[in-house]
């Protein structure tokens, strides 16, 4: 049976990591996880700039044009792979396991202006067409139907109301700290969902406005609103996508 190439766009927390994990594991293909890269440039950029470590909606969070043309000169210094272990797919930067901390609202929030910069999606774009020449892969992401993959087989663009976006990615940061709290980690503050919808609000227009491959639905992607659906249902409708491209 053929492999092909599954292209996989949307908004912010619309479950596309999930779904796209879950797809690759059910047909044997791989699976990048392109936003994870972005998270991680944002997380090797917060490293290196201390005083960003702050609350991620406070004023004087953007970039400037001196960090982007720092952060620019950083690429060469910055590798990601991914590595399977027992729990799922972990993202790693530079041989260092990041998966958790990249999954912070203040390394979303950096990721989403960092994914704005021109040389950036350059350098990463041209890492993910690598993974996925051979085909045999499901990505996601904000542009993969429309630049790193404009030939991909299957485009799927998933959306859901921000509302129920935020509501899902406030759940999931609970869920989180709560897990933290138990095994004594560091937990931080506990989220707030006007915040967590500011942010998702935020991130649309940023990822819908950037001049650099702004989010927006290839012509001929197959539209998925998952805002009514379960992970269960949502799964049973893509998989039958899938099936019927795949013949």
């Amino acid at each position: 049976m053929k492999r092909i190439t599954i292209a996989i766009d949307g908004y912010s927390s619309c479950g596309k990591s999930t779904i796209s994990k879950a797809l690759a594991k059910r047909l044997n293909y791989s699976y990048v996880d392109t936003g994870a890269m972005y998270r991680a440039v944002a997380l090797y950029f917060l490293r290196e700039n201390g005083s960003f470590h702050k609350n991620p909606f406070v004023a004087g969070l953007e970039l400037t044009e001196a960090d982007k043309r720092h952060l620019i000169e950083m690429l060469p210094d910055i590798h990601i792979s991914f590595v399977a272990l027992p729990d799922g797919q972990h993202t790693f930067l530079n041989g260092e396991d990041v998966e958790a901390e990249i999954r912070t609202l203040i390394v979303g929030n950096m990721a989403s202006q960092v994914s704005t910069i021109r040389e950036v999606r350059k350098y990463l774009v041209a890492e993910q067409q690598a993974m996925g020449k051979e085909g045999g892969i499901v990505m996601d992401g904000r542009d993969i139907g429309t630049v790193v993959f404009p030939n991909a087989e299957l485009k799927l663009f998933l959306t859901a109301s921000p509302a129920v976006r935020a509501q899902r990615r406030y759940e999931e940061l609970l869920e989180k700290r709560t897990n933290s709290i138990k095994k004594g980690e560091t937990a931080g503050d506990e989220p707030k969902y006007e915040d967590v919808l500011k942010d998702v609000e935020e991130r649309d227009y940023r990822d819908t406005h950037r001049k650099e491959s702004p989010l927006k639905r290839a012509d001929d992607a197959v539209v998925v609103d998952n805002s009514n659906m379960t992970r269960e249902e949502q799964m049973e409708v893509i998989q039958q996508i899938v099936e019927e491209r795949i013949k």
